[in-house]
């Protein structure tokens, strides 16, 4: 009787081994191969061929850990529908959204890439990104960027774009409105039809602080082109709005805004992509708050796409006596009300060897 008890416990010790050991085989073999990955892989499904024969494939592609286990997933489950196309999958999808992804049809398009258009980037970068990646000529930007009759068009469909962004003097009218982000767009699409998906991002990221914009003692245009060189000034900063406090200090004093991202942009060039030359630092242009003859006065423009949260800045900036900043490597910010003072700042920051150099 002992005997027969000390088998059943053995029996009933493997039995639960058995179980663990199938239950951890189950989830990783349908867990993904690489959950971490961003890779997209198309992956064609052709008219002769079956879920079952697909394994090997999947494996090749690295989509799937086992071929084996693969064909006694789709049996256990008894899936059997197939449809042929081309799919997007990924190593990161797990055997059942990869097989769910299979049987329910293509919805792939060749047609159609992601574009990241990134914060603090400027109408030139967006220049290069679009026709790189699309069907639209530099020439088709640019000439629709100029079409009056398109940009009255645009200011009554969108609350915040207004006549200002029609000044002959601004390099392109839409810059600092089109939204940065990723987005999905059709090679075959006209620039129209990817400005306006952008501006409906930027209509969107703005909504929300309308009447703070409409009701504020700047305009949107000049909130708009402050809050795009603090996204500039403030990329290696931790306080963007006390940046923005800086500058508005400095407009309602009638001093020059000194930001040499706004010379780089009048120059057409980019940034650190070569030292300023003082003649460029010296000349009177609409957008370079480098000049004397900038005094108290915003760039007539944008100089990129600002961030929401550059814009926030510009809407609530810090209140204080500072005229001066700086940030150090760690993206500590610090505050001067002096030149005297700054320049204090920037030779300890130095001898500490926390100067921040761009390169």
């Amino acid at each position: 009787m002992k005997r027969l008890v000390t088998i059943q416990k053995i029996a009933i010790v493997l039995i639960t081994i058995v179980i663990v050991v199938c239950c951890l085989t189950y989830n990783y073999e349908t867990s993904p191969v690489d959950k971490k990955s961003d890779e997209l892989i198309s992956f064609e499904v052709t008219e002769n061929q079956t879920l079952s024969t697909l394994g090997s494939s999947l494996k090749e592609a690295n989509l799937i850990h086992s071929e084996m286990f693969y064909k006694i997933y789709i049996k256990l489950h008894n899936i059997t529908s197939l449809q042929a196309g081309v799919y997007e999958l990924s190593p990161n999808m797990s055997l059942k959204e990869i097989t769910d992804v299979l049987t329910s049809g293509s919805t792939y398009n060749p047609n159609i890439v992601k574009i990241t258009f990134k914060e603090g980037y400027n109408f030139r970068q967006f220049i290069k990104l679009i026709t790189e990646n699309t069907d639209i000529s530099e020439s088709d930007i640019k000439a629709t960027l100029k079409d009056e009759e398109y940009l009255d068009e645009l200011t009554q469909k969108y609350y915040f774009l207004t006549d200002d962004i029609k000044n002959k003097k601004i390099y392109y009218s839409l810059e600092g409105y089109l939204y940065p982000n990723t987005y999905e767009i059709d090679k075959t699409w006209d620039i129209k039809k990817i400005f306006e998906i952008m501006l409906d991002e930027t209509s969107k990221k703005l909504d929300p602080y309308k009447e703070e914009l409409e009701n504020n003692e700047y305009s949107i245009h000049e909130i708009i082109t402050l809050a795009s060189i603090v996204e500039l000034e403030g990329a290696n900063s931790n306080d963007r709005n006390g940046i923005a406090g800086v500058f508005y200090n400095r407009l309602e004093n009638g001093w020059s805004l000194g930001s040499d991202v706004t010379t780089y942009y009048a120059v057409g060039i980019d940034f650190n992509e070569r030292d300023l030359y003082q003649s460029e630092l010296d000349d009177y242009n609409a957008y370079n708050t480098r000049s004397s003859k900038m005094a108290g006065r915003l760039p007539v423009g944008p100089i990129c796409n600002p961030s929401i949260n550059s814009i926030e800045a510009a809407l609530n900036p810090t209140k204080s006596n500072y005229f001066y900043f700086v940030a150090d490597k760690n993206k500590k910010t610090y505050f001067s009300k002096t030149y005297s003072e700054h320049s204090k700042t920037i030779n300890k920051l130095k001898s500490e060897n926390l100067w921040y150099e761009y390169n």
